[in-house]
């Protein structure tokens, strides 16, 4: 490898993580959310690292579950969005794929299968986010004609917060309520539990947890919290300093000139950019680690390169390390500073970037 730009995949991590999901709820299932290629860390090493300890997964739609079973991956996975299409059914019986429903003329396509179709079935409430889901005062009748089929082997009933991220929001406690009155004649297995609910709302824990981001080390939060506290930064994404300029004061660096040297400065030129998926907003001033020493971008990201600031780094050059975030830099720090979140940091990195993994 030539081009130093790459992300180190930490796999002990990710399972020190799932643990922790796990010890939230000891008497929960948790599925393990590697959609989005396992939030950009990669779906098939993180799934085959995780799959002796968790008993399913869960992605957005079967392509990704595809991948995974051509990836040897032989536990259960579930389609979080569904199917697409009614003859994506015949795959999810054929190769042990779970899937959601959301809507009630899905039960339709289901009734239309064969009875020995042993399907386990997720059926998806609107308790309140408004994107997905059985209304609540259908969904008891839903779920009874769902029960029914002689297709469906298991029905789980699961809904989704909006705002569990924010511990201060009743906006989970109305929704939790609202499930409940819509459950509350129904002896089913409960799944509510992303990864804030898990790390901070006990009282949605049920029966199976989804934790998502929390597997890869970020917390779910923009404040401190102690138990994402004890998360594990899974992915580094790091480069090297490919070029040094010494440049006087008032002169500037980058596209549109956005910055302008106040003194005399240092600037290291780093293999980097928007092209690799670190984001062009990012404003001057957002943090990096050069040679395990803070510093900051200075200047806009281009689509190859990012300039960053070496003026208080003398030992700093052509070769130096930099992180951008992860062991020693948090990825909801610099999120923040790039007016963005976690989950887009780590799942909008190009195919550019090589995984490297270790803890196999």
């Amino acid at each position: 490898m030539s081009r130093q730009a790459r992300a180190l995949i930490n796999l002990d991590a990710i399972r020190n993580n799932y643990r922790l999901a796990r010890s939230q709820s000891p008497d929960s299932q948790a599925v393990a959310i590697v959609k989005a290629n396992a939030y950009g860390h990669g779906a098939v090493p993180v799934a085959q690292a995780l799959e002796a300890e968790a008993g399913a997964f869960g992605v957005a739609c079967i392509e990704e579950a595809l991948e995974l079973r051509q990836g040897g991956i032989k536990a259960p996975i579930l389609l979080l969005e569904g199917v697409f299409q009614s003859e994506e059914l015949l795959q999810c019986i054929e190769l042990n794929f779970w899937t959601a429903l959301h809507s009630e003329f899905q039960i339709d396509d289901i009734a239309a299968l064969p009875e020995d179709a042993g399907l386990t079935v997720w059926l998806k409430m609107d308790s309140g986010m408004h994107r997905l889901g059985i209304l609540p005062e259908n969904y008891e009748a839903a779920y009874q004609r769902l029960s029914a089929l002689p297709q469906v082997k298991e029905v789980v009933l699961m809904s989704h917060f909006a705002c569990a991220d924010d511990l201060d929001d009743q906006c989970t406690v109305t929704q939790l309520a609202t499930f409940q009155r819509a459950t509350a004649n129904i002896d089913a297995p409960v799944s509510l539990a992303n990864s804030p609910a898990t790390l901070g709302w006990p009282s949605a824990h049920q029966d199976i947890l989804r934790p998502g981001l929390m597997l890869y080390g970020a917390s779910p939060y923009g404040v401190e919290h102690p138990q994402a506290a004890k998360l594990q930064p899974a992915m580094t994404l790091l480069s090297e300093v490919i070029a040094v300029r010494e440049i006087p004061a008032g002169e500037s660096v980058g596209y549109a000139a956005s910055w302008t040297a106040e003194k005399v400065s240092r600037i290291g030129t780093v293999a980097m950019g928007y092209g690799d998926g670190f984001p062009r907003h990012a404003r001057s001033g957002t943090p990096v680690m050069i040679d395990g020493q803070r510093s900051c971008i200075v200047g806009r990201v281009s689509m190859d390169m990012i300039t960053v600031d070496l003026t208080d780094l003398p030992a700093a050059s052509v070769g130096s390390t930099v992180e951008f975030f992860g062991e020693n830099l948090s990825v909801n720090e610099v999120a923040s500073c790039a007016d963005t979140i976690p989950y887009t940091m780590m799942t909008c990195l190009t195919p550019r970037i090589p995984r490297i993994y270790n803890g196999r």
